[in-house]
């Protein structure tokens, strides 16, 4: 895809980047003008970026540890309070946050400036001046932006996200290059494939002498976009999937992402996002929240986050709805938090389920939404599994993402880290659960948790149902006849989340069964596969119950949410006669 933009997008994207709204409106009218004579434009085919490897000795680490030292000469990083070019915009707030390292707490990796509220009032206002020419532009150069932005990602400024998401937050080589460089290339690449499939979508039966279309519109006002810390490319996930159906975005990342958000807006904007469509914006989240949604033109939130803060938001929604401050009922698409599993049958390759687990509920200290916190043994191969689990574990070393040794990190702040430490301190002195792993920590330097493992005596310990967010997973032993009912205690247990679970089996009968009893337990399950397993375009990512609305990041169904369809009809013979047949005597 290197000459994709010399060979198949016209010369009027080298002027995109237009610095006012009537220039680029004027732009507009001309790309539909030439638009009338330029055929049916179909997008290069989406495909996954290849992950680099990171191996003692190769180009990539070079580079990598390069833009790694660069990056610590330049600490702490400047965010401001509102992204984009200076010259648009001037902040108000005198307000400046620090954010520490993770894995040296005693150093801050970035300060940012905290939005006053006038500050987000004159972000909405400039998402909402640019919408006309951006809801305007046609797809063809809308969809040429982001798979430019692709293309930067994975080239100019991979090494530069690793090494923020790296420092920032203290995800290993391997876990920043998956998250920063791939999966937001590939977040860029397919969500223009999905918006194509969606303006696809046109009726296909059409009576004689008839016509029907479906114009898929924009929704009228700006979508909210809140993004978490532990993925780098989630915000680019948020703010693409709306912008690219022509919406304007108003984005708030978590204070622990600030400077790789701020990043990917910068990439945006090099790619040539006209600057008023997506408004970056750094502060308090209540400040910010009141703002939005207590503006007229609300629209839809997309939110990545724990289950409480959407619920707190949704129930802010509601009171806006019911007192009819919005012209819309505003779309409310959130993806949240898991307490995911692993079932282990009698059949099962228990070496290889260890490793899977290992990873699952280890990988980036258990910060992953997906990350499974609860496995179900059976007693048969019980003893075999936490063995190999010791095994493999012996590797398995803890600290600082900048020794590329280190498969576990720090969690992300001091607030993670008291609340799974105490949830450990608890746990090693409960009579109820047994500690075959770990159970041990060190915050003297930065936020580490050790690999922790407990073995349940109580089938219903609370620590089944309880989110920490953190590298602690609690195993159920059933025995080996009992595999029906462990399927009902499974769909029971998780907290009422259901974001993935998998099975690890050999037996067809038994994994076609967990799929089917287990079919609302998880939005996403997997066979003898981890449950962090999902890549774009292979597989979309989303859970229903307590962990979302399952509207599928990944897929046209995100997509979808942020449109407002028109349904056109249109009819070329004329009614002769104002009564049917059937009045005629």
């Amino acid at each position: 895809m290197p000459n994709f933009t010399t060979r198949c997008i016209p010369n009027i994207l080298s002027r995109v980047q237009s610095p006012t709204t009537a220039q680029s409106l004027r732009l507009s009218r001309g790309a539909n003008r030439r638009l009338a004579t330029g055929g049916h434009y179909v997008i290069p085919k989406p495909f996954n970026e290849p992950n680099l490897h990171y191996a003692k000795g190769s180009p990539e680490r070079q580079k990598l540890v390069a833009a790694l030292n660069n990056l610590r000469s330049r600490l702490p990083v400047q965010v401001p309070a509102r992204g984009g070019p200076s010259s648009s915009r001037q902040d108000t707030t005198t307000q400046h946050v620090s954010m520490p390292m993770p894995s040296e707490h005693q150093n801050i990796f970035a300060q940012y400036a905290s939005a006053a509220e006038s500050d987000v009032s004159a972000a909405i206002g400039t998402a909402l001046s640019a919408k006309a020419a951006w809801q305007n532009m046609p797809f063809t150069d809308r969809a040429a932006i982001f798979l430019r932005a692709a293309e930067l990602v994975s080239g100019k400024y991979r090494y530069e996200l690793i090494a923020a998401t790296m420092l920032g937050q203290g995800k290993n080589a391997w876990q920043a290059e998956i998250d920063a460089a791939a999966e937001l290339a590939d977040f860029f690449r397919f969500n223009v494939g999905f918006a194509q499939e969606i303006y696809d979508k046109q009726p296909t039966v059409n009576s004689p002498g008839h016509h029907g279309r479906t114009d898929w519109r924009p929704l009228e006002g700006f979508v909210y976009a809140v993004s978490p810390f532990n993925f780098t490319a989630i915000g680019g996930n948020l703010v693409s999937a709306p912008a690219l159906m022509g919406n304007v975005v108003v984005w708030k990342p978590s204070p622990m992402s600030v400077y790789p958000s701020y990043l990917v807006h910068k990439i945006l904007l090099e790619a040539g996002l006209p600057p008023g469509v997506v408004q970056l914006v750094n502060g308090d989240a209540e400040t910010v929240t009141k703002a939005v949604m207590g503006h007229r033109e609300f629209s839809a939130l997309t939110f990545i986050g724990s289950s409480d803060v959407f619920r707190a938001l949704y129930a802010k929604a509601a009171e806006g709805i019911v007192a009819k401050k919005y012209r819309d009922f505003p779309r409310l698409a959130g993806e949240t938090s898991g307490k995911n599993f692993h079932l282990v049958h009698p059949s099962a390759d228990i070496e290889n389920a260890a490793r899977h687990t290992i990873r699952a509920s280890f990988e980036y200290s258990g910060q992953k939404c997906s990350a499974c916190a609860r496995i179900y043994l059976p007693q048969s191969q019980a003893t075999a599994f936490i063995d190999a689990m010791k095994r493999e574990l012996t590797a398995v070393k803890v600290g600082d993402p900048e020794e590329f040794e280190n498969f576990l990190g720090p969690v992300i702040n001091q607030a993670a880290f008291d609340k799974i430490t105490k949830a450990i301190d608890s746990a090693n002195g409960d009579s109820q659960l047994e500690r075959v792993i770990g159970g041990t920590y060190d915050g003297s330097k930065g936020f580490f948790i050790d690999p922790t493992m407990y073995v349940s005596k109580a089938a219903d310990h609370e620590l089944f149902d309880r989110e920490l967010f953190g590298p602690v997973l609690v195993a159920h032993v059933y025995p080996d006849a009992e595999f029906d009912e462990v399927l009902d205690v499974i769909d029971r247990q998780g907290g009422n989340f259901a974001l993935t679970g998998a099975i690890f089996a050999n037996d067809q009968a038994a994994i076609r069964k967990a799929e089917d009893r287990l079919r609302w337990a998880a939005g996403n399950f997997y066979v003898n596969c981890k449950t962090t397993g999902a890549v774009i375009g292979q597989q979309a990512f989303g859970g229903a119950r307590g962990s979302g609305t399952c509207d599928k990041a990944g897929s046209a169904n995100l997509l979808m949410r942020f449109t407002a369809p028109r349904t056109l009809k249109e009819e070329y013979n004329k009614l002769d006669n104002v009564m049917y047949p059937s009045n005629l005597r």
